[in-house]
Protein backbone atom coordinates (compact mmCIF):
# COMPACT_ATOMS: atom_id res chain seq x y z
CA UNK A 1 0.00 0.00 0.00
CA UNK A 2 2.94 2.45 1.37
CA UNK A 3 4.27 1.32 -2.29
CA UNK A 4 1.50 2.55 -4.45
CA UNK A 5 0.95 5.87 -2.65
CA UNK A 6 4.69 6.73 -3.35
CA UNK A 7 4.60 5.80 -7.41
CA UNK A 8 0.94 7.83 -7.46
CA UNK A 9 2.94 10.35 -5.68
CA UNK A 10 5.68 10.13 -8.74
CA UNK A 11 3.42 9.91 -11.44
CA UNK A 12 1.65 13.26 -10.07
CA UNK A 13 4.78 15.05 -9.60
CA UNK A 14 5.85 13.73 -13.24
CA UNK A 15 2.49 14.94 -14.40
CA UNK A 16 3.38 18.75 -12.69
CA UNK A 17 6.73 19.21 -14.43
CA UNK A 18 5.17 18.11 -17.90
CA UNK A 19 2.59 21.08 -17.31
CA UNK A 20 5.09 23.13 -15.85
CA UNK A 21 7.83 22.54 -18.96
CA UNK A 22 4.59 23.06 -21.73
CA UNK A 23 3.42 26.02 -19.38
CA UNK A 24 7.02 27.63 -19.48
CA UNK A 25 7.07 29.02 -23.68
CA UNK A 26 5.42 31.32 -25.47
CA UNK A 27 1.97 31.10 -25.42
CA UNK A 28 1.88 33.71 -28.74
CA UNK A 29 0.74 31.94 -31.95
CA UNK A 30 0.97 33.86 -34.99
CA UNK A 31 -0.01 33.54 -38.84
CA UNK A 32 2.43 34.81 -41.72
CA UNK A 33 1.00 35.27 -44.84
CA UNK A 34 3.19 35.18 -47.56
CA UNK A 35 2.92 34.25 -51.35
CA UNK A 36 2.16 31.66 -53.88
CA UNK A 37 4.57 28.00 -52.99
CA UNK A 38 7.02 28.87 -55.93
CA UNK A 39 7.29 32.46 -54.70
CA UNK A 40 10.36 33.95 -52.54
CA UNK A 41 7.78 35.60 -50.11
CA UNK A 42 7.03 31.53 -49.60
CA UNK A 43 10.04 30.50 -49.20
CA UNK A 44 11.67 33.29 -47.50
CA UNK A 45 8.78 33.16 -45.07
CA UNK A 46 9.29 29.74 -43.77
CA UNK A 47 13.13 30.89 -42.88
CA UNK A 48 12.38 33.81 -40.98
CA UNK A 49 9.23 32.02 -39.57
CA UNK A 50 12.12 29.09 -38.45
CA UNK A 51 14.03 31.85 -36.74
CA UNK A 52 11.29 33.99 -34.88
CA UNK A 53 9.96 30.21 -33.44
CA UNK A 54 13.70 28.71 -32.47
CA UNK A 55 15.20 32.40 -31.10
CA UNK A 56 11.51 34.53 -29.99
CA UNK A 57 10.19 31.42 -28.69
CA UNK A 58 6.91 32.63 -30.62
CA UNK A 59 4.77 29.72 -33.03
CA UNK A 60 4.93 30.94 -36.58
CA UNK A 61 2.44 28.94 -39.33
CA UNK A 62 3.87 30.34 -42.53
CA UNK A 63 0.66 29.88 -45.22
CA UNK A 64 0.52 30.43 -48.93
CA UNK A 65 -1.74 33.20 -50.13
CA UNK A 66 -1.96 35.73 -53.20
CA UNK A 67 0.69 38.15 -51.89
CA UNK A 68 1.21 41.43 -50.45
CA UNK A 69 -2.99 42.89 -50.72
CA UNK A 70 -4.31 39.85 -49.37
CA UNK A 71 -1.61 39.46 -46.23
CA UNK A 72 -2.65 43.05 -45.37
CA UNK A 73 -6.20 42.24 -45.93
CA UNK A 74 -5.82 39.31 -43.45
CA UNK A 75 -4.31 41.21 -41.08
CA UNK A 76 -6.64 43.95 -41.01
CA UNK A 77 -9.47 40.93 -40.58
CA UNK A 78 -7.16 39.35 -37.78
CA UNK A 79 -6.61 36.25 -39.73
CA UNK A 80 -2.97 36.65 -39.87
CA UNK A 81 -0.81 38.32 -37.35
CA UNK A 82 2.37 38.59 -39.58
CA UNK A 83 2.68 39.52 -43.76
CA UNK A 84 4.95 40.02 -46.30
CA UNK A 85 4.59 42.60 -48.78
CA UNK A 86 5.80 45.10 -51.23
CA UNK A 87 6.53 48.25 -49.74
CA UNK A 88 4.52 50.38 -52.15
CA UNK A 89 1.55 48.28 -51.93
CA UNK A 90 1.65 48.62 -48.07
CA UNK A 91 1.90 52.34 -48.47
CA UNK A 92 -1.15 52.34 -50.73
CA UNK A 93 -3.13 50.58 -47.86
CA UNK A 94 -1.78 53.07 -45.72
CA UNK A 95 -2.99 55.85 -47.82
CA UNK A 96 -6.07 54.49 -48.49
CA UNK A 97 -5.12 55.14 -52.96
CA UNK A 98 -4.58 53.02 -55.96
CA UNK A 99 -5.15 49.31 -55.31
CA UNK A 100 -7.01 49.96 -52.27
CA UNK A 101 -8.89 53.34 -53.06
CA UNK A 102 -12.29 51.03 -53.39
CA UNK A 103 -12.01 49.79 -49.96
CA UNK A 104 -10.48 52.39 -48.47
CA UNK A 105 -7.43 53.07 -46.10
CA UNK A 106 -6.38 50.07 -43.96
CA UNK A 107 -4.00 50.99 -40.77
CA UNK A 108 -4.29 48.00 -38.61
CA UNK A 109 -0.38 46.99 -39.26
CA UNK A 110 2.87 48.18 -38.56
CA UNK A 111 5.97 47.57 -39.83
CA UNK A 112 8.34 45.41 -38.47
CA UNK A 113 11.55 46.01 -41.25
CA UNK A 114 12.55 46.13 -44.93
CA UNK A 115 13.89 42.21 -45.96
CA UNK A 116 15.19 42.37 -49.72
CA UNK A 117 14.94 44.81 -52.36
CA UNK A 118 12.38 44.23 -55.63
CA UNK A 119 13.97 46.17 -58.06
CA UNK A 120 12.17 47.97 -60.86
CA UNK A 121 13.91 46.19 -64.03
CA UNK A 122 13.56 47.67 -67.33
CA UNK A 123 14.44 45.42 -69.77
CA UNK A 124 14.82 45.60 -73.94
CA UNK A 125 16.47 44.17 -77.14
CA UNK A 126 15.89 46.76 -78.83
CA UNK A 127 19.46 48.97 -79.10
CA UNK A 128 17.35 52.11 -79.87
CA UNK A 129 16.25 52.29 -76.22
CA UNK A 130 18.64 53.62 -74.16
CA UNK A 131 16.33 55.44 -71.20
CA UNK A 132 12.71 55.92 -70.25
CA UNK A 133 12.24 58.11 -72.34
CA UNK A 134 13.26 56.41 -75.79
CA UNK A 135 9.89 54.21 -74.71
CA UNK A 136 7.75 57.05 -76.48
CA UNK A 137 5.91 55.23 -79.35
CA UNK A 138 7.18 52.12 -78.19
CA UNK A 139 5.18 48.79 -77.31
CA UNK A 140 5.91 48.45 -73.64
CA UNK A 141 4.64 45.96 -71.25
CA UNK A 142 3.52 46.87 -67.98
CA UNK A 143 1.75 44.67 -66.25
CA UNK A 144 -1.93 43.26 -65.44
CA UNK A 145 -3.91 46.81 -64.61
CA UNK A 146 -3.86 47.43 -60.95
CA UNK A 147 -1.06 45.27 -60.53
CA UNK A 148 1.80 46.77 -58.35
CA UNK A 149 4.00 46.29 -61.61
CA UNK A 150 1.36 48.35 -63.20
CA UNK A 151 1.70 50.89 -60.70
CA UNK A 152 5.68 50.69 -60.86
CA UNK A 153 5.84 51.32 -64.72
CA UNK A 154 3.12 54.10 -64.33
CA UNK A 155 5.31 55.86 -61.81
CA UNK A 156 8.54 55.73 -63.51
CA UNK A 157 7.39 57.02 -67.09
CA UNK A 158 5.52 59.73 -65.29
CA UNK A 159 8.90 60.43 -63.45
CA UNK A 160 10.45 60.79 -67.25
CA UNK A 161 7.35 62.96 -68.72
CA UNK A 162 5.30 60.33 -70.23
CA UNK A 163 1.89 58.87 -69.49
CA UNK A 164 0.05 55.31 -70.44
CA UNK A 165 -0.86 56.71 -73.55
CA UNK A 166 2.55 58.15 -74.62
CA UNK A 167 3.54 54.05 -75.11
CA UNK A 168 1.53 51.22 -76.74
CA UNK A 169 0.48 49.65 -73.53
CA UNK A 170 0.37 46.03 -73.22
CA UNK A 171 -0.57 44.61 -70.01
CA UNK A 172 1.35 40.95 -69.48
CA UNK A 173 2.69 38.48 -67.22
CA UNK A 174 6.81 37.80 -66.50
CA UNK A 175 6.26 35.16 -68.78
CA UNK A 176 4.15 36.93 -71.16
CA UNK A 177 6.25 39.26 -71.65
CA UNK A 178 9.75 37.76 -72.22
CA UNK A 179 7.99 35.50 -74.76
CA UNK A 180 6.74 38.64 -76.81
CA UNK A 181 10.21 40.48 -76.47
CA UNK A 182 11.39 37.17 -77.66
CA UNK A 183 8.63 37.12 -80.86
CA UNK A 184 9.78 40.79 -81.81
CA UNK A 185 5.86 41.80 -80.67
CA UNK A 186 6.64 44.50 -78.00
CA UNK A 187 10.14 46.44 -77.22
CA UNK A 188 10.54 46.77 -73.57
CA UNK A 189 8.80 45.26 -69.98
CA UNK A 190 8.51 46.13 -66.81
CA UNK A 191 9.37 43.49 -64.71
CA UNK A 192 9.56 43.76 -60.90
CA UNK A 193 11.29 41.56 -58.71
CA UNK A 194 14.82 40.80 -56.92
CA UNK A 195 17.07 40.47 -58.95
CA UNK A 196 18.52 38.11 -60.66
CA UNK A 197 14.98 37.25 -61.73
CA UNK A 198 14.12 34.10 -63.82
CA UNK A 199 12.74 35.10 -66.19
CA UNK A 200 15.65 37.71 -67.57
CA UNK A 201 17.94 35.17 -66.70
CA UNK A 202 16.37 33.42 -69.40
CA UNK A 203 15.97 35.97 -72.06
CA UNK A 204 19.20 37.34 -71.37
CA UNK A 205 21.19 34.14 -71.90
CA UNK A 206 19.39 32.74 -75.11
CA UNK A 207 18.94 36.03 -76.83
CA UNK A 208 20.46 39.56 -76.86
CA UNK A 209 18.47 41.50 -74.34
CA UNK A 210 19.95 43.97 -71.71
CA UNK A 211 18.82 46.39 -68.91
CA UNK A 212 17.68 50.18 -69.42
CA UNK A 213 18.83 52.39 -66.55
CA UNK A 214 16.42 53.92 -64.52
CA UNK A 215 18.78 57.20 -63.26
CA UNK A 216 19.56 60.53 -62.58
CA UNK A 217 16.55 63.28 -63.06
CA UNK A 218 13.81 60.54 -63.17
CA UNK A 219 14.96 58.74 -60.23
CA UNK A 220 15.45 61.65 -58.18
CA UNK A 221 11.81 62.67 -59.49
CA UNK A 222 10.31 59.17 -58.47
CA UNK A 223 12.23 58.90 -55.10
CA UNK A 224 10.84 62.51 -54.51
CA UNK A 225 7.61 61.71 -55.12
CA UNK A 226 7.38 58.35 -53.60
CA UNK A 227 8.98 58.10 -50.67
CA UNK A 228 8.87 54.02 -51.03
CA UNK A 229 11.13 53.87 -53.89
CA UNK A 230 14.93 54.04 -53.49
CA UNK A 231 17.97 53.40 -55.42
CA UNK A 232 19.58 49.81 -56.06
CA UNK A 233 22.25 49.17 -57.98
CA UNK A 234 22.07 45.98 -60.37
CA UNK A 235 25.55 44.81 -60.36
CA UNK A 236 27.36 43.93 -63.61
CA UNK A 237 27.23 40.20 -64.40
CA UNK A 238 23.77 39.78 -62.53
CA UNK A 239 22.85 38.47 -65.92
CA UNK A 240 24.35 36.96 -69.18
CA UNK A 241 26.28 39.95 -71.18
CA UNK A 242 26.10 42.34 -68.33
CA UNK A 243 29.26 44.10 -68.16
CA UNK A 244 28.33 46.92 -65.95
CA UNK A 245 26.61 48.23 -63.03
CA UNK A 246 22.81 48.89 -63.76
CA UNK A 247 21.22 51.80 -61.67
CA UNK A 248 17.40 51.45 -61.38
CA UNK A 249 14.90 52.14 -58.21
CA UNK A 250 13.74 49.31 -56.05
CA UNK A 251 10.62 48.93 -53.64
CA UNK A 252 11.18 46.33 -50.88
CA UNK A 253 9.79 43.12 -49.82
CA UNK A 254 8.20 44.13 -46.41
CA UNK A 255 7.82 41.98 -43.05
CA UNK A 256 4.41 44.04 -41.10
CA UNK A 257 2.48 42.65 -38.61
CA UNK A 258 -0.46 43.43 -36.79
CA UNK A 259 -0.30 47.06 -34.60
CA UNK A 260 -2.40 44.45 -31.79
CA UNK A 261 1.00 42.53 -31.42
CA UNK A 262 2.53 42.77 -28.25
CA UNK A 263 5.57 45.01 -27.91
CA UNK A 264 7.41 42.32 -26.28
CA UNK A 265 6.57 39.75 -29.11
CA UNK A 266 7.43 41.92 -31.46
CA UNK A 267 10.75 43.14 -30.13
CA UNK A 268 11.83 39.84 -29.76
CA UNK A 269 10.99 38.73 -33.41
CA UNK A 270 12.48 41.26 -34.75
CA UNK A 271 15.61 40.77 -32.86
CA UNK A 272 15.23 36.90 -34.37
CA UNK A 273 15.72 38.28 -37.59
CA UNK A 274 17.87 41.17 -37.31
CA UNK A 275 20.69 39.35 -34.96
CA UNK A 276 20.33 36.37 -37.04
CA UNK A 277 21.61 37.63 -40.17
CA UNK A 278 24.25 35.38 -41.79
CA UNK A 279 22.68 32.24 -40.44
CA UNK A 280 19.42 32.95 -42.20
CA UNK A 281 21.49 33.92 -45.45
CA UNK A 282 22.60 30.95 -45.55
CA UNK A 283 19.60 29.23 -46.13
CA UNK A 284 18.09 31.76 -48.17
CA UNK A 285 20.32 33.98 -50.44
CA UNK A 286 17.76 36.96 -49.96
CA UNK A 287 18.97 36.99 -46.51
CA UNK A 288 22.12 38.74 -47.66
CA UNK A 289 20.35 41.63 -47.58
CA UNK A 290 19.57 41.68 -44.58
CA UNK A 291 20.59 44.92 -42.42
CA UNK A 292 19.26 47.41 -39.89
CA UNK A 293 19.64 50.19 -42.47
CA UNK A 294 17.81 48.54 -45.14
CA UNK A 295 15.02 47.50 -42.60
CA UNK A 296 14.77 50.98 -41.61
CA UNK A 297 15.10 52.95 -45.16
CA UNK A 298 11.90 53.49 -47.53
CA UNK A 299 8.83 53.31 -45.52
CA UNK A 300 5.92 54.69 -45.80
CA UNK A 301 3.88 53.16 -42.96
CA UNK A 302 5.20 53.54 -39.53
CA UNK A 303 6.70 51.18 -37.35
CA UNK A 304 5.53 48.46 -34.44
CA UNK A 305 6.87 50.08 -31.29
CA UNK A 306 8.74 46.89 -30.58
CA UNK A 307 10.69 46.65 -33.79
CA UNK A 308 11.44 50.48 -32.71
CA UNK A 309 13.17 49.40 -29.33
CA UNK A 310 14.90 46.84 -31.23
CA UNK A 311 16.57 49.25 -33.92
CA UNK A 312 16.61 52.05 -31.09
CA UNK A 313 19.01 49.45 -29.51
CA UNK A 314 21.38 49.27 -33.20
CA UNK A 315 21.03 53.89 -32.72
CA UNK A 316 18.24 54.20 -35.40
CA UNK A 317 15.39 56.34 -34.72
CA UNK A 318 12.24 55.31 -36.49
CA UNK A 319 8.91 56.50 -36.79
CA UNK A 320 5.97 54.81 -34.44
CA UNK A 321 1.96 55.24 -34.48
Amino acid sequence: MKMKKVLSLVLVLALALTLAACGSGSSTKMTMGTGGTSGTYYAFGGVLGQYIKNHAGIDVTVVSTDGSKANIESIAAGDYQLGTVQSDVMAYAWAGTRSFESTGKIDSFRVVGGLYAESVQLVTMNPEIKSVADLKGKAVSIGAPGSGVYFNAVDVLSAAGLTENDIKAQYQSFADSTDALKDGKIDAAFIVAGAPTAAITELCTTNSAFLVPIDGEVADKLMADSPYYTAYTIPAGTYAGQTEDVTTVTVKATLIVSASASEDDVYKLTKAIFDNTDAIASENGKGAELSVENATTGMAAPFHAGAAKYYAEKGVTVETK
